[in-house]
């Protein structure tokens, strides 16, 4: 009897590198592994979407589209080369328009891609037909998806078999065109019973001959077998990666299911240990100089709790590397359980578990619902469709006081088609006015990544990637500075614990040491040179930056008149954009910071009068 082929997707260049390395990997240190896995038999790839796209543009200096064709070169025009598409978000920030969402299909459908894995996080069907039909339409093939997760314990009302079937009828009966049907989960936290259960549904529910898949994680520990079970449920195709970017945040590894399954009646895509053990060896060696985050190597017993995708856990984890805040990692993941339950239960898989963790992050650092990350609390509010439960009514409240939103049951296609700054031709005019090229590509960038794909398409790109050979040139400066005194400038001191934002100038000046969170102390020195103002007392006010971050963009300037609630500056911290607000009416004494700085929690950056 012949062995049941099983179509094996690789999703090392997508989603592996996203979830080990929140996507910051640079193309020419990667195309030779490419090459490599061509060589090893493999035809499915993952190669790009997601926020892989986004990633190449915020980190890289690397245009998504070049990348994807120089992939289809290597591998030739027979591959199966997939994206990951969020329905009405498409590989967005925020939901598109129909012109953009349309946009989407046709550019990626030109620089090379076959088929298009489409999910909405709340698995909101409505979410998922005008992507789908524009998927279709452009000549690509579609993998509708049904997105999965376990909730947290003591949670109930989704995430079941019988909402998964709920689902997946909704998605037959619509009408939406499909090529074949995922089962995705992003955090890896389905049980395999749960799974078993879900797949031998789907399949009783579905046409005889329709493809069915299962994606999952490693992330909570049980992916393999997750796999077993939807192998034995009879699942037609299964996502995995290569070492070194397997297991841990992201898929098993292709050599862990090959002997998983050994001598069973299972043919995994036609895959040869010996082919794969060669190209596993020069993926390794294309990414020895790369930092592997310790979380992203490892199995975590307490997502399930959370629980968070592996493709957004590391993410998450390098920005709060980059802002000096990793220290609160546990607090966070601990706050999300709380965030989930009360947000309506929206898989957590980007954009939703990024809103889950940017509310938990704000529960953390600012007290419980003090704050309302904006993608979180447009979420409760019903501006990206409906949620699977309703959310907590308390945090809808508290929503929509602090955003200033009402909650709405309008569609989230047609809130976008309503929204002007989403239609083709105001992008059109902001690439007239920064005077950058009008091609399709272009506008399609400028969309999907707003100022920072601005800023890329006139250079001016940010490149963060995390190299040991970088860290250690890094470490020998900090070393070298460490044994100079100190230049001119801010400085963040610590001392007995207590943190100080410390004003220093060479030969004599007044200088300004503020603390950070208390009451400031001034220290002069004979001569004088004008400084600026800090909170020493009388009617002057410091405001301090509330989480750590770079200074996104300047409102006010020094002398101008404000109401309370003003915005002063803006902060991007963690994905999010943080206004900084006037506490009280007053005047502008003085910005402490100029665009582009990194500030740190607690730091003063205006001082109010």
């Amino acid at each position: 009897m012949a062995k049941k082929y099983i179509d094996v997707m690789d999703t090392t260049f997508r989603d592996g590198f996203q979830s080990v390395f929140g996507g910051r990997v640079l193309m020419n240190d990667f195309l030779p592994a490419v090459e490599a896995a061509k060589t090893a038999g493999i035809t499915h790839f993952e190669f790009g979407g997601g926020a892989r796209f986004q990633s190449l543009y915020f980190y890289l200096r690397e245009d998504a589209f070049e990348m994807m064709d120089n992939f289809r070169k290597i591998v030739g025009p027979d591959a199966n080369l997939q994206t990951l598409a969020r329905g009405v978000n498409t590989v967005m920030l925020d939901t598109g328009s129909k012109e953009l969402i349309d946009l989407h299909a046709k550019m990626f459908k030109k620089h090379g891609t076959t088929t298009i894995r489409n999910f909405d996080a709340l698995n909101d069907v409505e979410n998922l037909k005008y992507s789908g039909e524009r998927i279709v339409h452009h000549g690509l093939k579609h993998e509708v998806t049904v997105t999965m997760m376990d909730l947290p314990p003591g949670c109930y009302g989704a995430h079941t078999v019988e909402f998964y079937e709920k689902t997946l009828r909704e998605i037959l009966d619509s009408g939406i065109p499909y090529n074949s049907i995922c089962f995705k989960d992003a955090s890896g936290t389905s049980s395999p019973q749960k799974v078993f259960e879900t797949i031998q549904m789907a399949r009783k529910l579905v046409p005889e001959g329709t493809h069915l898949r299962l994606h999952t994680h490693e992330t909570a520990g049980v992916s393999v077998a997750a796999y077993m079970a939807a192998l034995e449920a009879g699942v037609d195709g299964i996502d995995m990666a290569a070492s070194p970017v397997s297991g841990g945040t992201s898929q098993p590894d292709i050599l862990t299911m090959l002997h998983a399954t050994k001598g069973m009646d299972y043919d995994l895509g036609g895959l040869e240990i010996n082919k794969i053990l060669t190209y596993e060896k020069e993926l390794q060696a294309c990414l020895s100089d790369y930092f592997f985050p310790p979380e992203a190597t490892m199995v975590s017993p307490i997502i399930p709790f959370s629980p968070m995708p592996g493709g957004a856990l590391t993410a998450n984890t390098q920005m709060m590397r980059d802002n000096g805040i990793m220290d609160k990692f546990p607090e966070v993941i601990a706050a999300m359980t709380e965030v989930v339950e009360k947000g309506g239960y929206g898989t957590s898989v980007t954009p939703v578990s990024q809103f889950y963790f940017q509310q938990a992050l704000n529960n953390v650092m600012q007290g419980p619902w003090n704050a309302i990350a904006p993608g979180y609390g447009k979420m409760v509010l019903g501006y990206f469709g409906k949620t699977p439960v309703a959310p907590d009514p308390e945090v809808v409240k508290i929503a929509s006081e602090k955003l200033g939103l009402e909650p709405t049951t309008e569609k989230a296609l047609d809130l976008a088609n309503a929204d002007e700054s989403k239609s083709l031709s105001n992008w059109i005019n902001k690439l007239k006015e920064e005077n950058i090229e009008i091609t399709e590509e272009n506008i399609f960038i400028a969309a999907a990544c707003q100022d920072k794909g601005i800023a890329f398409l006139k250079g001016e790109g940010e490149l963060n990637v995390r190299k040991l050979s970088d860290m250690k040139k890094e470490e020998e400066k900090e070393k070298e500075k460490g044994s100079k005194s100190m230049g001119s400038g801010n400085y963040t001191v610590v001392v007995d614990g207590q943190k100080f934002s410390v004003q220093v100038a060479e030969g004599d000046a007044n200088i300004q040491v503020t603390a950070v969170d208390g009451e400031s102390t001034s220290v002069s020195a004979p001569e004088s040179k004008p400084s600026t103002p800090a909170a020493s007392g009388g009617n002057l006010l410091d405001i301090k930056a509330l989480l750590p971050g770079n200074v996104w963009k300047i409102v006010a300037n020094p002398g101008q008149s404000v109401n309370e609630g003003d915005v002063i500056l803006i902060l991007e911290s963690m994905k999010m954009e943080i206004d900084v607000v006037a506490p009280k009416g007053g005047v502008i004494k003085s910005i402490n910071v100029a665009t582009n700085d990194k500030v740190v929690e607690g730091q003063v950056v205006a001082v109010l009068g």
